[in-house]
């Protein structure tokens, strides 16, 4: 069992109300020990050294029992042991996950009890290109309540929020929080998830934030709106020294929310002479990225032009760029290029660390596509047949239909767009829609397999052919309406 020694006497690894402490092996709820056993300890240690990462069951076994020959379900014991003790599940709370395949992971954000005011996790690559972006929001952060980083999937809205952390993390007293909220499936979970990082009870969380000055950055919340609208509303009345900073694919709406729209990043025409494309970040994330897998990489005069092509085609969206490096080492620049032709399936092969949503450009995309409306999923797929900018009312002409009436799409035109699957730019005539190329990649895939591509394209290439003969009709027509009006 462990035993109670003056926990100060070394530094403790913190998560949620929990302290764990190596040497003296103990672990402390709010200052009191729990009753361990020395294997369950083992066991902790060893989740704990790997947190945020899955090991195995034989390697926590060759870990814990290096000497012995055991089953699984000695491990599984002790597992559960920890379980009990943290009340791991308990208002959301997850300290230990459990997957068939990889095994144990310690989920928990950990922080040192030694002077740390912050949880954020190491990030795996630099940041590149978005020095404009960060310059904007280490101003802005610190003057909002609430400030919102939208984008599409994979365009780096994590990366930038952590960034923005980190370089602000000395302006705030209390220091700098990060809470993934990826994983939580019931609204009612966020306040839990977010006392647990702080260590604080989940009830009453805006009271014991009232005196307190810190950044909460909330990362994946569009699945979870109106909790985090409540949150907002609930922390700017009792808790004011709190920034929050959150990433999303959708804002939030509330009055007083400041949202930075997210590009990809810049990407060059592939005709732009050799140290311009060089410049340009997003071919500096593409080749950096390649070069961490493939030491010595220098790309020639002709690599550099091919990758141009495919920061292009892929939008310049980080994600998009790290997967693709993936594939270089094996099918070569020139290779990865000719094979996006064949749609997305080539970017499916992410870092095994990565959450699974981050592990292929498809399975990010499901994320979004399934948590549309079947209203909405209808819009998103037959939009497909748009290869060039479109209007609202050409969308009218050929996607609408009895179970999509006209009244309806402006509307759910405008959800598209606000939850970054479509894009939006203003025109002389109003505005204007358009797809990113990975999107319609993958909308057009969806319609293929609705069977329905055959009647949307047909429609779309009616309406366009009819565009010259109104075009040519339109002085005709204007000279019998004066005739008719003369009469």
């Amino acid at each position: 069992m462990n035993s109670f020694v003056k926990p100060d006497t070394e530094p403790a690894v913190g998560f949620g109300p929990f302290a764990f402490y190596r040497q003296q092996r103990l672990v402390t709820r709010d200052g009191e020990p729990l009753s361990l056993g020395g294997r369950a300890l083992d066991v902790l240690q060893v989740l704990v050294d790997h947190a945020g990462s899955y090991i195995s069951k034989q390697a926590l076994i060759a870990e814990v029992w290096p000497d012995n020959v055991v089953e699984d379900i000695n491990l599984r014991v002790h597992i559960a042991a920890l379980r009990r003790a943290f009340g791991d599940g308990r208002d959301g709370c997850r300290y230990i996950l459990n997957d068939p395949r990889r095994g144990y992971c310690f989920a928990a954000p950990l922080a040192s009890s030694r002077g740390e005011k912050h949880n954020l996790p190491a990030r795996l690559s630099p940041v590149i290109g978005r020095d404009k972006v960060l310059g904007r929001l280490l101003v802005e952060v610190p003057r909002q309540g609430l400030t919102t980083v939208v984008g599409p999937g994979g365009v780096g809205k994590s990366t930038v929020v952590l960034r923005v952390a980190e370089l602000l993390l000395e302006h705030f007293d209390d220091g700098a929080w990060f809470v993934d909220l990826a994983a939580i499936t019931e609204p009612c979970q966020v306040r839990a998830r977010i006392a647990c990082t702080l260590g604080l009870a989940p009830e009453a969380l805006g009271r014991q934030l009232e005196h307190r000055r810190l950044l909460l950055v909330l990362d994946g919340c569009e699945h979870l709106l109106e909790a985090c609208r409540e949150l907002a509303l609930a922390l700017r009345a009792s808790a004011p020294g709190v920034s929050l900073l959150l990433s999303s694919r959708e804002p939030l709406n509330l009055t007083d929310e400041r949202v930075l729209q997210l590009p990809g990043l810049t990407v060059a025409s592939p005709l732009e002479p050799e140290h311009q494309l060089q410049a340009c970040p997003a071919v500096q994330l593409l080749v950096e990225r390649v070069g961490a897998r493939q030491q010595g990489f220098k790309p020639s005069d002709r690599d550099l032009v091919a990758i141009a092509q495919i920061c292009q085609r892929l939008d310049g969206l980080p994600l998009a760029l790290e997967l693709a490096a993936a594939q270089v080492c094996v099918l070569g620049v020139a290779g990865v290029l000719e094979q996006l032709d064949f749609g997305l399936s080539l970017l499916s092969f992410g870092r095994r660390t990565a959450v699974p949503r981050h592990r292929s450009l498809e399975a990010l995309l499901d994320w979004s596509f399934e948590r549309l409306s079947p209203p909405e999923r209808l819009v998103f797929q037959r939009l497909a047949v748009f290869d060039r900018p479109f209007t609202a009312k050409a969308a009218i002409a050929v996607i609408s239909c009895p179970e999509l009436g006209v009244g309806q799409l402006p509307w759910l035109l405008s959800r598209l767009a606000q939850q970054s699957l479509l894009r939006v730019e203003p025109c002389a005539n109003g505005v204007r829609f358009h797809w990113l190329h990975t999107t319609r990649a993958y909308a057009v895939e969806k319609l293929r397999r609705s069977g329905q591509w055959h009647l949307y394209h047909r429609r779309h290439a009616l309406q366009n052919a009819w565009k010259p003969v109104h075009s040519s009709l339109a002085p005709l027509r204007q000279r019998l309406e004066q005739r008719v009006g003369l009469h």
